[in-house]
């Protein structure tokens, strides 16, 4: 059936056998899409949305009905005092950096507790190597970090830096990033976020959720964050928001990332939607579908890489914290032809070639493969990854799960 797509009929063969093995990861993943689908659905009925809401406002947006109500449901999807969802921001970083510039004073202090953030984010604090005129740290923001310990957190570590007192925000990242540790499960977040409170209840605990968002049946507010970033060009965006991001969390503190995000005195108030209240509201309602059909397509990625001998991370039968597969390749050149392979299988852009190069905010060169109908739009299937040993693909993505599984395919075929 897939010889069109230039799929050979053993590796055809080897995707039935897979897709076998699979079904009980499969059936977990639809009941755990089946509870976030009605917590959406819920939150769209109790906050009465209505068609007028669908209507987008241009200008000042002052006060814009159908923006407030998308961040009312944002609210009440997350179980938060208040949301931030705004067109206006262009990425997930973005909205860390918004937020981490309106909680942190010059002379405060923030510690990462998982280790080295995503490389975009280190470039933001300033930390490391990266350095920037306008980098917190440019700005008098201290930076500390502790690390992981075998994929969990250093509790004891964590309990005895926080007793003192004098740290202003903890940062938590629940996806692995460029690394090669495992994501954080709800589970691991709801400890450290007990342990922390056992000795500092002023702190402030942020998560960054990017690619976490509903692959569980909780999110991190639930289990005592005070505030959550995440990026509307990945799960809950569900390939149909073509721009924007989230912040949700508490009330005053998602008052000052406003604060920062347009003016002081202003807020909330003002922000047009600019014709995306449509998109927002159905990524939203699809998301959960959308994610089930990611994780679906990371867990036939997992199991039929690994029978072909390849290291990979989670492995198939594994808990999912997030939707991004990692595939340890081992070289450059297979690193490049596994992209170039996705490419192939892509919709849009499927004959371009995609090389490394250097890109805005990595220290390596990167190579990234995504033939989306959103331009970076990481929910759709996509891969990608930094240049240096030990040549490890981040893949993520799959607005369906056949969709995925051929992109998959092709990228095997690529390599072999």
């Amino acid at each position: 059936m897939l010889k069109d797509l230039g799929i050979s009929e053993n590796l055809e063969n080897m995707a039935i056998q897979v897709e076998e093995e699979i079904k009980e990861q499969f059936n977990q993943m639809a009941k755990i899409s089946e509870k976030n689908s009605l917590k959406v659905l819920l939150a769209f009925q109790e906050n009465n949305l209505q068609e007028m809401h669908l209507n987008s406002s241009t200008g000042y947006g002052i006060e814009e009905a159908g923006r407030n109500k998308i961040e009312d449901i944002y609210a009440h999807i997350f179980k938060a005092e208040d949301a931030l969802v705004r067109a206006q921001f262009i990425s997930g970083t973005h909205a860390l950096a918004i937020t981490l510039s309106a909680l942190l004073r010059p002379n405060d202090t923030m510690v990462s507790i998982t280790g080295a953030p995503y490389d975009t984010l280190q470039t933001v604090i300033g930390c490391g190597e990266s350095s920037s005129k306008s980098s917190l740290n440019a700005f008098g923001i201290k930076y500390e970090q502790i690390e992981l310990i075998e994929d969990d957190f250093n509790i004891e570590e964590i309990q005895k830096r926080l007793k003192s007192q004098d740290v202003k925000l903890v940062e938590i990242q629940r996806s692995r990033g460029y690394s090669t540790r495992k994501s954080l499960t709800i589970e691991k977040i709801e400890n450290v976020i007990r342990a922390i409170r056992e000795v500092n209840t002023e702190v402030i605990i942020m998560v960054d959720n990017c690619y976490g968002e509903f692959v569980q049946d909780r999110e991190p507010i639930e289990v005592g964050a005070d505030i959550v970033v995440g990026s509307l060009m990945k799960n809950l965006g569900a390939g149909i928001a073509t721009s924007g991001a989230y912040i949700v969390g508490k009330k005053e503190l998602i008052e000052l990332c406003a604060e920062r995000l347009t003016a002081p005195g202003i807020g909330k108030e003002i922000g047009p939607s600019l014709g995306q209240n449509t998109q927002l509201l159905k990524g939203l309602f699809f998301a959960p579908q959308v994610v089930e059909a990611s994780v679906k397509t990371a867990i036939f990625a997992s199991r039929i890489l690994e029978k072909l001998g390849y290291d990979v991370d989670p492995k198939y039968d594994e808990i999912r914290a997030d939707i991004v597969q990692t595939i340890k390749l081992g070289s450059e050149d297979n690193l490049v032809k596994f992209c170039q392979g996705i490419q192939r299988g892509s919709p849009i852009d499927s004959n371009v070639i995609p090389t490394p190069s250097e890109m805005g905010g990595y220290d390596d060169k990167v190579i990234m493969a995504a033939g989306t109908f959103t331009e970076g739009s990481t929910i759709e299937l996509s891969c990608d990854g930094p240049i240096r040993e030990p040549f490890i693909a981040y893949m993520q993505g799959g607005l369906t799960y056949n969709y995925g599984k051929f992109g998959i395919l092709k990228a095997i075929q690529e390599i072999k």
